[in-house]
């Protein structure tokens, strides 16, 4: 078990760097076109959004809602009303947990 964890994340690593390589070896000492800056800089913010979205709403059933929805929009609301991430965090959980406690 250990031995394949770790060879799981060795091979993830070698593979990270590899991608990473790719793209200044395949543009050598090319700029990139000036409309493929802003598409690459919301790529991190669409990914993370899309797996938050697919952990929330997703499951091996299909489409499904769950006490996670409370705590995702608990977060949301707090980090609208600029809230510290710490509070964003503790708010989400707690509400989370109130949602749970009183579904189940």
């Amino acid at each position: 078990m250990t031995t394949t964890l770790w060879l799981t994340i060795g091979l993830l690593t070698l593979g990270t760097f590899v991608i990473k390589a790719a793209g200044p070896a395949a543009l050598g000492r090319r700029e990139l076109p000036a409309w493929a800056l802003p598409v690459i800089a919301l790529l991190p913010a669409v990914l993370l959004s899309a797996l938050i979205a697919y952990d929330a709403f997703g499951g091996s059933e299909g489409l499904h809602v769950d006490a996670k929805l409370a705590g995702i929009g608990a977060a949301v609301t707090a980090v609208a009303l600029k809230a510290p991430m710490t509070v964003v965090m503790i708010v989400a959980a707690v509400a989370t947990a109130l949602t749970r406690l009183v579904v189940a």
